[in-house]
């Protein structure tokens, strides 16, 4: 399950009360992220935080949302990302930006043999 960071949380706050300078993450602006470190979530966590890691632009027509559900897909291709998928994250920016979330989990080791297509959502819910 994904944790949200509190930069996550504080942009969000920030989109609610129509704050200036902010960049949605919408499909202009989503980057997946993937990266090689099995270091438990924190919700002060900015980046990914393995010795590998890379971001990748998400797909056409990505991200979508469904009630209370968004998801994002990213493809990567055979010379992208080769080496063991461990965390994930969906950013606003190629680079820097913030990180919406994070999730841990193994995904195995990508080579350049194969294109992998990774899809992350995130479900909130009201109480």
């Amino acid at each position: 399950m994904p944790g949200l960071t509190t930069a996550g949380l504080t942009h969000m706050l920030q989109a609610t009360l129509g704050e200036a300078g902010l960049t949605p993450f919408d499909a202009a602006n989503s980057y997946m992220g993937v990266g090689d470190s099995a270091t438990a979530f924190d919700a002060s966590q900015t980046d990914l935080l393995g010795t590998n890691k890379y971001r990748k632009a998400v797909d056409t027509g990505s991200p979508s949302r469904s009630g209370l559900d968004t998801t994002w897909v990213a493809t990567f291709g055979t010379t992208e990302a080769n080496f063991n998928w461990q965390e994930a994250g969906i950013f606003n920016a190629s680079s820097g930006g913030t990180m919406l979330f994070r999730i841990v989990w193994n995904w195995g080791v990508k080579t350049s043999a194969v294109s992998r297509q990774l899809t992350l959502t995130l479900s909130l819910s009201a109480s």
